[in-house]
C-alpha cells in the first residue's frame, strides 16, 4: 500500500489517520506491519478499496443553515456518537501492550461500539472488564463447533449486543507478502531468522510489547489449545479450524446459542444480501476482509450501492474496506451503509500510540465527517443519500 499512502518523514503529529501508517511502520516489526498493512496476492483490491473511494466525489452545496449538526445515529438498536465502531482485528495486541484494551477504551470514550475479534490477544473478558459498556463479539466458523458454542456463550454472558459471525473465510487467502517476510512457515529456520533480525531491529516494541505486553497467546482460543505457548502455536489451530463445509443453513445453528443480534461480514454479492435478508440475519458487512482474501474482487464501495439496492431496509447494511477519513464516510453513508467499520484506520494508530493514538484518530474522523457534513449541505447523517454524490459509482 506505499502507492497509495507514501512513507514520509512526520517531524510533527499526525495530522490524518494516515500519517499513522508511518508511525506504525517505523515502530513495527516487518512482520506484524505487513500482517496490517498486506493483502491477497497481487493486492489490487486492497488498493482498489481506497483508490475507488478516493475517486468519488463531493457535491458542495452553499448558504444552508448548518447550526443543528447532528451526527449520532443507531446501529442495530445501539446509539453511536458517529455512524463509526472499531471493526475486529485479529493478533491487535501484537500491535500495542493491551492494544484491544486500549482501543476498546478510546471507542467507549467515543461514544461508539468495540467490536473483539475471536484472534484477539485479550480475551474477550479481559476486554469486557476494561469498559462499562458490552462490546461486540466477532466469531469465525469453526470445525470444533463445541467451541465455537463455548466463544458465542461466553460473549452472551459478558452481555454482548451484537455477534458479528465472518463468513468470507472458508479458505485463508494466499497473502505474498507473509510467505516474502518468512511470516509463513513460521518454524522453519527460514523464518526463525528473519523474525530474530526483525525484532532485533525494533527494540522499542521489543520492550513495550514482546516484554510487557505479555501473554501473547490468543485469549479468546487458550481452552482450545491447551499448552500453546506461542500465536505460532495457536496460528496453526486457528489455520486448521476454517471450516470449507459451512453453509447458510448454518445459521440455524447459530441463532440456537446466539441470543442476541446477528450480523453477517463478508457479504459482496447482491444475491447473498438477499439471501441473508430471507434468513432473518439482523444486519450484515460489505466486506472484503480488507482485501486480504480473495484478490480482483470488487472493492467494497463498489459493491455496497446495488448490495444496498437488493435489500432496502430489511436489515441494517454496514460496509468496511479502505475507510480512512470522514469523508470515506459520508460517501459510504451516501451509498446506504447504516455505519462503518473501521480495521486498518485504528491498527495503525494504536500500533503507533496505543489508546492516545486511537482517540485522535477517531476525533480526526469526527471532525472530518463534521466538515464533510457542513459542506455538503446536509445536517444529519440519517439524511445522506445519492444526492450527495456528483458521480456515485454503479456496478
Amino acid at each position: 500500500m506505499s502507492r497509495l499512502l507514501p512513507d514520509r518523514p512526520l517531524g510533527v503529529a499526525p495530522g490524518s489517520v494516515g500519517d499513522y501508517r508511518e508511525l506504525a511502520r517505523r515502530r513495527l516489526p516487518r512482520q506484524l506491519f505487513d500482517y496490517i498493512d498486506g493483502g491477497a496476492f497481487a493486492e489490487s483490491t486492497l488498493a482498489a478499496n481506497v483508490t475507488d473511494l478516493a475517486a468519488i466525489r463531493l457535491r458542495q452545496r452553499v448558504l444552508r443553515d448548518m447550526s443543528g449538526l447532528t451526527l449520532s445515529t443507531t446501529v442495530l438498536g445501539l446509539e453511536l456518537s458517529m455512524p463509526v465502531v472499531l471493526g475486529p482485528v485479529g493478533l491487535a495486541g501484537m500491535f500495542a501492550t493491551r492494544a484491544e484494551v486500549q482501543a476498546a477504551r478510546a471507542a467507549e470514550s467515543a461514544g461508539i461500539a468495540f467490536c473483539e475479534s475471536t484472534v484477539s490477544i485479550c480475551s474477550v473478558e479481559e476486554v469486557a472488564a476494561a469498559v462499562a459498556d458490552p462490546v461486540w463479539f466477532q466469531l469465525y466458523v469453526m470445525r470444533d463447533r463445541t467451541y465455537a458454542e463455548d466463544l458465542m456463550t461466553r460473549a452472551a454472558a459478558l452481555g454482548c449486543p451484537v455477534l458479528v459471525l465472518t463468513v468470507d473465510l472458508a479458505t485463508v487467502g494466499s497473502r505474498y507478502r507473509d510467505t516474502r517476510n518468512g511470516m509463513s512457515g513460521a518454524g522453519s529456520f527460514r523464518s526463525r531468522a528473519l523474525r530474530g533480525l526483525d525484532l532485533g531491529l525494533h527494540p522499542t516494541w521489543a520492550r513495550d510489547v514482546g516484554l510487557r505486553g505479555r501473554p501473547h497467546t490468543f485469549g479468546n482460543l487458550e481452552k482450545a489449545v491447551p499448552g500453546a505457548a506461542s500465536p505460532t502455536d495457536f496460528a496453526a489451530w486457528v489455520d486448521g479450524q476454517f471450516d470449507p463445509s459451512v453453509t447458510w443453513d448454518d445459521l440455524d445453528w447459530v441463532r440456537r446459542n446466539w441470543p442476541g443480534r446477528l450480523v453477517l461480514k463478508g457479504i459482496l454479492d447482491p444475491d447473498d444480501a438477499r439471501e441473508a435478508a430471507d434468513r432473518g440475519v439482523d444486519g450484515i458487512v460489505v466486506s472484503n476482509h480488507g482485501g486480504r482474501q480473495l484478490d480482483d474482487t470488487p472493492s467494497t464501495i463498489r459493491a455496497l450501492g446495488p448490495v444496498v439496492d437488493a435489500v432496502g431496509d430489511r436489515l441494517e447494511v454496514l460496509v468496511d474496506g479502505g475507510i480512512r477519513s470522514g469523508l470515506d464516510v459520508l460517501k459510504a453513508l451516501a451509498l446506504g451503509a447504516r455505519a462503518c467499520l473501521l480495521g486498518r484506520a485504528w491498527a495503525w494508530p494504536v500500533a503507533a500510540a496505543g489508546e492516545r493514538g486511537v482517540a485522535h484518530a477517531l476525533a480526526v474522523i469526527r471532525d472530518e465527517l463534521r466538515v464533510a457534513l457542513t459542506l455538503t449541505g446536509v445536517t444529519d447523517v440519517a439524511d445522506l443519500d445519492r444526492s450527495a454524490l456528483v458521480d456515485p459509482p454503479g456496478p
